[in-house]
């Protein structure tokens, strides 16, 4: 008996020494059902891991799979299985960090796919998993071996366009999400999670591990594990703090229908219909002074110290610099023509 976390089957790219570079995986699963466990199991030979399966394997794979009603998926496993490209299948019966790029990749989908959520799945290690590549028009080459074949592309006039150098690819090249729009598609890394509604502008960006409920704004950026409830508009040049820039352990996110004015910058976890204002930056450590309904100061506090709570207005007091805090009893409507993806 086989009770999985997750399995997936792909085909994806190697440099010279048959090391995989990345994979494409178009249907993985989380958590499949005991009975298809068994089938994958019995027919690939292994209980977890990683295997690139023969032809034999795919074969009897594809028939159990027909045979006992996945026929969706068994028509997956046949188009790979005729592809010429090296195929991978990933087995892993616990959600364990990835320690190899078949591994990683299978987790960023997962998060694109929206089968989990920013902080759903252990993605400890994940950087040192992956390679650093060149993401061309040709596909992914290794850094190591890209001068040969620019080369070899000018010699042939075919020169080869370098889209970027990075560990994780544009998201759309893998997973491309119902009920989106992103304008620029290089702005959203794999292993996004952007939620149906979600809106995405030119100078808009969204790390791995972080998104969005959906439906939502994003103008500025959303670091890596920041996740942004449904309703939440990030303005243009505004920043979330993230866990790899800065944020410490403190999972920085933004509750439903929150605005962060263009140019702010946000380090404190928010709770529902909260604003900051326009070009302040709050940090965990940002003295801030309590004001009550009179707008009377009653207090100061660090900012660490809100994190959380719902029906916020920050603001800085034009005269005296003064970052104020009061609640936000008429939080701003956001436009929903702004969310309307299609």
């Amino acid at each position: 008996m086989s009770n999985l976390y997750s399995f997936a089957i792909g085909v994806g790219s190697k440099n010279s020494k048959g090391e995989w570079l990345e994979v494409f995986y178009p249907a993985p699963l989380l958590n499949p059902e005991q009975t298809l466990g068994d089938i994958v199991t019995l027919s690939l030979g292994i209980e977890s891991g990683e295997i690139e399966p023969s032809t034999e394997q795919l074969a009897a794979l594809q028939s159990a799979l027909n045979h006992n009603g996945y026929s969706e998926l068994a028509q997956t496993i046949e188009q790979l299985a005729a592809s010429s490209r090296p195929v991978v299948a990933v087995l892993m019966t616990d959600d364990l960090p990835p320690v190899s790029v078949p591994q990683g990749y299978l987790k960023l989908h997962l998060l694109s796919h929206r089968l989990v959520k920013p902080h759903g799945t252990d993605l400890t290690g994940v950087f040192g998993a992956l390679k650093n590549i060149a993401w061309t028009s040709a596909g992914a080459i290794d850094i190591e071996e890209l001068p040969d074949r620019q080369l070899a592309a000018r010699m042939a006039g075919q020169p080869l366009t370098v889209n970027c150098v990075d560990k994780f690819p544009k998201m759309v090249d893998y997973v491309v999400p119902n009920g989106v729009r992103i304008a620029d598609t290089s702005r959203v890394r794999l292993g996004a999670y952007v939620g149906e509604g979600t809106t995405v502008m030119h100078e808009g960006f969204i790390n791995f591990n972080a998104g969005t409920e959906g439906p939502n704004m994003i103008e500025g950026r959303v670091s890596a594990g920041v996740f942004c409830g449904a309703g939440t508009d990030v303005g243009g040049g505004a920043s979330i703090m993230g866990t790899l820039s800065g944020g410490g352990n403190m999972v920085i996110s933004m509750g439903e229908k929150c605005l962060l004015g263009a140019n702010a910058g946000l380090g404190i976890p928010l709770g529902d219909r909260c604003t900051l204002e326009s070009g302040l930056y709050i940090t965990a450590g940002t003295i801030v002074t309590m004001l009550d309904d009179q707008k009377q100061a009653t207090g100061k506090m660090k900012a660490r110290e809100l994190a959380g709570k719902s029906d916020l207005l920050f603001r800085r007091n034009s005269v005296t610099g003064t970052v104020e805090c009061l609640t936000n009893k008429s939080a701003v409507e956001l436009n929903a023509e702004l969310h309307a993806s299609n």
